[in-house]
C-alpha cells in the first residue's frame, strides 16, 4: 500500500497546487498531524485553507506542503511566530519569482517580434515605458536601456 503522506505529483503541478481538495481529516493524515492542530494553525493564520460552503475547510496540496514545513520547523525548535515570518518570506519570494518569470517571458516575446533595438525608461511609479530612438527620457524618469551587442565593426 502506498504511503498516504505522499502526494501524487500531478497535484503539485501549478494548476492543481492551490486547488482546495482535502477535508481536514484527510489533510491531517497527509501532514501527519492531529486535526485540532490544523484548526489551531488556521485560527492563528499560519495555514489558511479555503472554506467550502462558508464553514468546511478544504486544504490544497500547497497547504499540505506548508503543514509539513511547519512540522519540520517546529521540530527544529522554531517558534510559531518565527514560522509565520519564514512562511511569509517564502510566499513573498514565490510571488517575486513568478513576476520575474512573467517578465522574462514577456521580454523574450518582445525580442522575438522585434529586430530593432528598443529603449525603455522607468516612470516615476515604477512603470516601464518605451522611448523613441534618439529621444531622451523625461526628466522624472530613470533611463533603462536594453542592449544586445551586434557584430563587431572594424
Amino acid at each position: 500500500m502506498r504511503d498516504p503522506r505522499i502526494l501524487d505529483s500531478r497535484m503539485l503541478e501549478p494548476e492543481h497546487r492551490h486547488a482546495p481538495m482535502f477535508v481536514i481529516s484527510v489533510a491531517a493524515e497527509l501532514a501527519d498531524m492531529h486535526p485540532q492542530t490544523l484548526r489551531q494553525y488556521d485560527r492563528i493564520g499560519l495555514v489558511t485553507p479555503r472554506r467550502q460552503g462558508g464553514r468546511h475547510r478544504r486544504y490544497s496540496p500547497y497547504n499540505i506542503e506548508q503543514l509539513r514545513q511547519i512540522q519540520q520547523f517546529s521540530q527544529d525548535g522554531v517558534s510559531l511566530e518565527g514560522i509565520r515570518r519564514i512562511l511569509d518570506l517564502q510566499n513573498r519570494v514565490e510571488v517575486l519569482e513568478e513576476t520575474v518569470d512573467a517578465l522574462r517571458h514577456e521580454l523574450r516575446e518582445s525580442q522575438r517580434h522585434s529586430t530593432k533595438p528598443r529603449f525603455f525608461a522607468v516612470g516615476p511609479h515604477g512603470d516601464v515605458v518605451t522611448v523613441a530612438r534618439g529621444r531622451r527620457a523625461r526628466a522624472n524618469t530613470q533611463a533603462l536601456v536594453l542592449w544586445e551587442p551586434g557584430p563587431r565593426r572594424r
